[in-house]
């Protein structure tokens, strides 16, 4: 299955809007730009589509003024904890950036993640 690029401009956008926090890791996850706390992810790019994990105040205003939707990177897999930021969202940058630091804040507050050791080869 081949996955669309993130448009160059969306990519900037995103990199852009990322808030500089302590903590905050950017990396690709299969290709796509992404964003984590403490290595929780809060916030990445799927093809066209930006997604973060808000506070669930923040994610209801979103769903109600916006119609956010839920991430769901492929059909019937929806990722629950992430909602998928209008397009609406995306031409206003500060509003943009204002989530994308509300998701790291949010995200940041959960315990790290604790990578699990490899096993070893045989």
């Amino acid at each position: 299955m081949a996955w669309e690029k993130s448009p160059p401009w969306l990519v900037e956008l995103f990199a852009a809007s990322l808030p500089e926090r302590p903590g905050l890791e950017r990396r690709r996850m299969f290709g796509y730009p992404v964003a984590f706390a403490n290595g929780n992810m809060f916030a990445g790019l799927f093809g066209e589509v930006v997604f973060a994990r808000l506070p669930p105040g923040e994610r209801a205003g979103l769903e109600a003024e916006y119609g956010a939707v839920s991430f769901e990177p492929m059909p019937g897999r929806p990722m629950r904890a992430y909602v998928v930021i209008p397009e609406s969202v995306l031409e206003d940058e500060a509003l943009l950036a204002r989530l994308l630091d509300q998701a790291y804040a949010f995200t940041a507050a959960m315990p790290p993640k604790v990578r699990k050791p490899r096993k070893a080869s045989r």
